[in-house]
């Protein structure tokens, strides 16, 4: 008999990232991944380099310098942290631990690819809900909600629509739930929002026993080469996602970063300011162009293209890749008429602008 995967594993379409080469370009400006285009806290580079010296030692695996000093900067209990390999690893564990064969994940249609990608590795059925104006809709998800639902992801912000929802529709969501349906407040990008009515989830989690909050060091942080990530949870949700993960998860390296970067407020302060002036920017360019671009509060635009031949957004890809921008397609998501600009420094958003131009004339 010849070896077989699990039903379902061969139905997965492997997660693609965004472009990161581009050969016989001078000079690349990469804008496909959502990258924090300061980079990382010089204190965070330092305290990874320090650590070249015990290479040969395990890491601590229960990462307590880590989880109590993102206690300390959000306010959270660190026994109700747990911290993982990017917020990659915390979906799947959470897939796992709670959804199987003949369950169901449930999310907003243009929500994380993650989402389909762990439900499907854990034998589950991914269900979609359709959104409203590209951001995710209450009414839908939960009119989505079977007795076969055991986890809902809701990105918030959501990439790549660059929408959120405010603090009350994800609160009215939380209480339209059964209670054995958890619900996973997906946070990546919680640090670049500016408005008084959103909340990344952490009153949520405290209220309820069915809410997860999951954050990262990937984005704002500039740490995406560590894949260094945490949740925020019930206690008994904690305690199962100990039991599952890896006992050495997190590496020494990105430990003593993440501790050093979360220390660093200075440098996030100076990335969003960044973010917000070129994401403002950017958006008023790509609109006196007269392209459609939704309005976002993460650190990425979505620019949406006509679909006739040779203006739509894969002519417009190829167009500023031989201006060497790589930019990231969206027809994974559904959005074939899109695609999603990082938002970089000035140098890089002037760059991207003066191609679009070029290929809009």
């Amino acid at each position: 008999m010849p070896l077989t995967p699990r039903p379902g594993i061969l139905e997965i379409t492997p997660y693609v990232g965004g472009e990161a080469t581009l050969s016989g370009a001078n000079r690349v400006i990469r804008l496909a991944s959502n990258e924090n285009p300061l980079g990382t806290s010089p204190r965070a580079a330092a305290a990874y380099a320090a650590q070249q010296g015990e290479l040969h030692r395990y890491p601590d695996g229960d990462a307590g310098a880590l989880r109590a000093a993102i206690g300390e900067l959000h306010g959270v209990e660190p026994e109700r942290v747990v911290c993982g390999g990017g917020i990659d690893e915390l979906i799947a564990l959470l897939v796992r631990a709670y959804a199987g064969p003949g369950d169901e994940v449930l999310y907003s249609a243009h929500g994380f690819l993650m989402y389909a990608i762990a439900a499907k590795g854990a034998g589950a059925t991914p269900v979609s809900a359709p959104e409203r104006d590209l951001a995710a809709d209450v009414d839908a998800l939960l009119a989505r909600v079977s007795p076969r639902t055991r986890l809902l992801f809701l990105a918030n912000p959501n990439n790549p629509t660059g929408s959120y929802l405010p603090a009350a529709e994800v609160r009215r969501l939380r209480e339209g739930l059964p209670e054995g349906v958890l619900l996973v407040l997906d946070a990546a990008y919680a640090e670049y929002v500016r408005r008084d009515d959103y909340e990344a989830g952490a009153e949520l989690v405290r209220a309820f026993d069915n809410v997860v909050m999951t954050r990262t060091f990937s984005k704002i942080y500039g740490l995406a080469a560590l894949r260094l990530g945490w949740a925020y949870c019930p206690v008994e949700v904690a305690g199962v996602l100990n039991r599952l993960r890896g006992p050495f998860n997190v590496s020494s390296a990105a430990q003593a970063a993440g501790v050093a970067a979360l220390a660093d407020q200075a440098h996030v302060a100076q990335s969003c300011e960044n973010n917000l002036r070129w994401l403002e920017w950017f958006t008023e360019e790509a609109r006196r162009l007269g392209l459609a671009v939704p309005p976002s509060v993460g650190n990425f635009v979505l620019l949406r293209f006509p679909e006739e031949p040779g203006r739509d957004a894969a002519a417009a890809a190829r167009h500023l890749k031989d201006a060497g921008i790589l930019v990231r397609g969206m027809a994974a998501y559904g959005l074939a008429d899109s695609l999603r600009v990082t938002v970089g420094t000035e140098e890089d958003m002037r760059a991207v602008a003066e191609a679009l131009a070029g290929f809009v004339a």
